[in-house]
């Protein structure tokens, strides 16, 4: 060992000793705060809560309501933070035997499998009513019954047609106006942008209330406004990353595509994650036995998506683009919707639905401003704005988008 091995091996050391002594300071409290619940828990003041004979908080959420062969299946979790016993089981104001897998007492946020062997009818309305041990009940109405699509080839066939009527065709329909976009003059192309972010402010507004509506319907244990904010939040960053992440690769790489090419694979992903909730509402529809409105959402949505292919193009309008460029484009703005639609069908849940309306606001909402500083470059908003073209633009759009929204009601 020669002299300046040691001063090496001591500063390792020492670097351990801090080490260490960072991870005690960190789990101190944590430790602390563990001895506390402990304490409340086992000998403290909750003990006299529950010694003065206070009824329990009873909350029962119904996730999903199948109907089959073997009568009617419906999961239920236990949203409220005391366990519950489900007594007794009613269809139709009559009680009915019901097996339940794994129990009939639920712990906080626990969840059971009710079948009910009921021979339910068709096309008529059924009325659902769970009462617990303690007497407290718990409704659900299936307002049309029809049977609940199991997951073969032909369940994944229609779906994946209706994925592809809904949001792969339109959008490469939209895609249409790309020859429009790149003859226009300066004039023309300020109008087709404004456009565009008006079409993305709708489907913002649109998406933000469809969020916090399905997140008022979801189990209030999971914080369903919370979760669409920070759901948003992240899918905004994310999609910042993404971007930054392709321009820098094509500086490095010294692509031709320019900046045009990244905000239009922006679009295209902000639009395909807008579609991922649009395909789990039409899934959602049809494995609930809303059939009508199922086949509005279809022809609504079908109106809306030819639209958007107007906005992922209309960033392209001078940069050339091959064919096999906006085929992806199309791929990506419109293929989400056939997964949507799978997931709806078969998993539906309003924390799903609340998860991807989340994303869909988030990454519109980080289009919205990538196209704004691109069409605004050094002027100021206010000044641009109210410039003829890009005034009419934005309320062409919006008006577009309200039209159409008109149909899906």
């Amino acid at each position: 060992m020669t002299p300046s091995d040691e001063p090496r091996r001591d500063g390792g050391g020492a670097g351990r000793v801090r080490g260490a002594t960072l991870w005690a300071l960190a789990a101190l409290p944590l430790v602390l705060l563990g001895g506390l619940l402990g304490v409340l828990f086992w000998s403290g003041p909750l003990d006299v809560v529950r010694g003065e004979g206070y009824p329990p908080v009873e909350e029962l959420a119904f996730q999903r309501v199948e109907l089959g062969p073997e009568g009617i299946v419906a999961t239920v979790l236990n949203d409220g933070p005391d366990p519950v016993t489900i007594a007794q089981v009613q269809v139709d104001e009559a009680y009915w035997s019901f097996t339940a897998e794994p129990g009939t007492t639920l712990a906080h946020l626990g969840r059971t499998t009710l079948t009910i062997p009921y021979p339910w009818v068709e096309g008529d309305a059924h009325a659902l009513r769970l009462v617990t041990s303690t007497g407290v009940t718990f409704d659900h109405e299936v307002a049309v019954a029809v049977e609940t699509p199991t997951p073969d080839a032909r369940f994944f066939g229609i779906f994946t047609l209706i994925g592809l009527y809904v949001g792969v065709i339109p959008v490469a329909i939209g895609l249409l106006w790309l020859p429009l976009v790149s003859r226009v003059g300066r004039t023309g192309l300020d109008f087709l942008l404004a456009l565009t972010i008006g079409l993305l402010l709708f489907l913002l507004v649109e998406a933000g209330h469809d969020g916090l509506e399905a997140a008022a319907r979801a189990p209030s244990s999971f914080q369903g406004v919370a979760l669409f904010v920070f759901g948003a939040l992240a899918a905004f960053v994310g999609l910042e990353t993404v971007g930054g992440w392709l321009r820098a690769r094509r500086r490095a790489t010294g692509a031709s595509a320019g900046r045009g090419w990244i905000l239009a694979q922006m679009v295209a992903t902000g639009i395909g994650l807008h579609n991922l909730g649009e395909g789990l509402a039409i899934g959602a529809a049809f494995a609930l036995g809303e059939a009508t409105l199922g086949t509005v959402l279809i022809v609504g949505f079908m109106l809306h998506n030819t639209t958007e292919g107007l906005a992922i193009v209309a960033p392209l309008a001078r940069e050339p683009v091959r064919v096999g460029r906006l085929l992806r484009l199309g791929l990506l703005g419109g293929a989400p919707t056939i997964v949507g639609a799978w997931v709806g069908g078969l998993i539906y849940s309003p924390i799903w639905s609340v998860l991807f309306l989340a994303l869909g606001a988030g990454a519109i909402a980080q289009v919205v401003v990538q196209l704004t500083r691109q069409v605004v470059g050094e002027e100021s908003v206010a000044g641009y704005v109210t410039t003829p073209p890009v005034a009419g633009g934005l309320f062409a759009g919006v008006t577009v988008m309200w039209v159409t929204g008109l149909v899906i009601g």
